[in-house]
């Protein structure tokens, strides 16, 4: 009795071992379909806005910067909106952590351009749901914004705490 109580206990274990590893081969082939589908919406929002920047017709339909703004300059606001966002999406597909998108976005705000971009779109950022993940990488980058005109230093590299996930 002990023996078949056993090869009982046993062949459940196997079977229940068997079921964590297929939810667990399940769960990874989501994870890619997630990072496929994300690296298509990278595409996809990177052919949209280059066809806008190419295109001043074709930015208007997007474009909702301040309109005393030269169209130059709100093309430039686009090709940024355009790097923010791809290193958004390196953020979301894992590919770097927190602290590492601090770190590039400390050295992208050292182009004017992009500082002057930051601040045109903070109406565009205040419409998002405050507790989602772009809302809070928001605060953040606002909060290192505030850090590099408060630094007394020329030393950018050094301004600020970047974040730990």
């Amino acid at each position: 009795m002990a023996a078949t109580a056993t090869v009982a206990r046993t062949a459940r274990q196997r079977r229940s071992e068997k079921t964590r590893l297929h939810e667990r081969q399940l769960e990874l082939e989501e994870l890619a379909i997630r990072r496929t589908a994300l690296a298509h919406q990278q595409r996809m929002h990177w052919e949209l806005l280059a066809r806008a920047i190419d295109d001043p017709s074709l930015a208007a339909v997007i474009d909702t910067y301040d309109q005393s703004i030269p169209a130059e300059r709100r093309r430039q606001f686009l090709y940024a909106n355009a790097w923010y966002v791809h290193l958004y999406h390196l953020y979301q597909a894992e590919l770097l952590d927190r602290e590492e998108l601090y770190t590039r976005l400390r050295e992208f705000f050292q182009s004017p351009v992009f500082r002057e971009y930051w601040e045109a779109s903070r109406h565009m950022r205040a419409s998002l749901d405050e507790s989602s993940v772009e809302a809070q990488l928001g605060r953040m980058v606002d909060g290192l914004a505030r850090e590099l005109d408060e630094s007394d230093t020329d030393e950018w590299w050094v301004v600020g705490t970047p974040p730990t996930d």
